[in-house]
């Protein structure tokens, strides 16, 4: 593992004082199963999985209704600043919330990102994507119970490729922005830079809702912005039209291959870090290679 040394000023003079990375997570890590810690980690992430998609979806729907024609309304909505501001701030709060219980990660984009740096094991990887789908599901389900009428109306919050944009261009979208968030969500945790400001990790949440807000300013108009696949499938479970579910590859596909990126950027570029076990990466490598060549033959 890297290992560093930080010059620290005490009292007029220098001292060298050593870092060290943490060990890399269990590959599988099957022991997890065993601890409380894990199951309250789930439910951890359940819950902030469901408040995240039903306060944005509730605010989507509401710019939706504010802003519709037919309706005559003077108001212009919270329009795409609002939604932007309600998906970054949920997840600042959010993360502040559970980063101490789960890791906050509210998303299975960053979950598999920290799964290939080897932050997680296979087990909790897995895991964590299966409660925050369900959480997804369960809130966009309350936002349905409370305004059928609007949910069913004005699109449920689903994502979808809007008109006029080809798929490469909604999955280029996706993948962007989620190696924005991503890589904001490494260099906002990074243990080393922990170490150095003891600041880092109460500021933590601020920058990672911050990506997210500024990532939604930009692909609302292309995509709606998914970067989380758990909020586009839980959208599209409970809106369950179509076109949600033609689009849906692509809050998948894209999200992983911006996070993977992300992923390798800051643990081999920008850290140079190397995992224990032998030719990960490399196959990886090859199965990203040979999903990007399949992604370029259905565009």
């Amino acid at each position: 593992m890297a290992n560093d040394a930080e010059i620290v000023e005490q009292g007029g003079e220098f001292s060298a004082k050593d870092y060290h990375d943490p060990p890399p997570a269990p590959l599988i890590g099957a022991e997890e199963l065993t601890k409380w810690s894990f199951y309250r980690a789930l439910i951890a992430e359940f819950i902030a999985t469901l408040l995240f998609l039903y306060v944005t979806v509730l605010t989507v729907i509401g710019y939706n209704v504010q802003t519709d024609p037919v309706k005559n309304s003077e108001c212009g909505g919270v329009g795409f600043l609002g939604i932007a501001w309600a998906f970054g701030g949920m997840i600042f709060i959010l993360v502040y919330c559970t980063a101490g219980i789960s890791g906050g990660h509210i998303n299975p984009a960053v979950t598999f990102g920290l799964f290939l740096a080897r932050k997680v094991s296979l087990i909790r990887a897995i895991m964590y994507m299966v409660a925050q789908c369900l959480g997804a599901i369960c809130g966009c389900g309350l936002v349905k119970a409370f305004q059928k009428t609007y949910y069913n109306k004005y699109g449920g919050g689903a994502n979808q490729l809007s008109n006029g944009y080809n798929t490469g261009t909604g999955l280029g979208a996706e993948i962007i922005g989620t190696f924005v968030l991503v890589y904001t969500v490494f260099s906002a945790t990074d243990p080393k830079r922990n170490a150095r400001d003891s600041h880092v990790p109460v500021l933590a949440p601020l920058p990672i809702g911050f990506a997210v807000f500024v990532v939604h300013l930009a692909t609302i108009p292309i995509t709606g912005t998914g970067i989380n696949p758990a909020r586009s499938f839980g959208a599209a479970v409970i809106y369950n039209q179509e076109k949600a579910w033609d689009d849906q590859w692509i809050f998948w596909v894209g999200p992983f291959i911006g996070a993977a990126i992300a992923a390798f950027y800051h643990q081999y570029i920008l850290r140079g870090n190397k995992t224990d076990s032998s030719g990960y990466w490399e196959v990886f490598s090859n199965f990203l290679a040979q999903m990007l060549e399949f992604i370029g033959n259905l565009v």
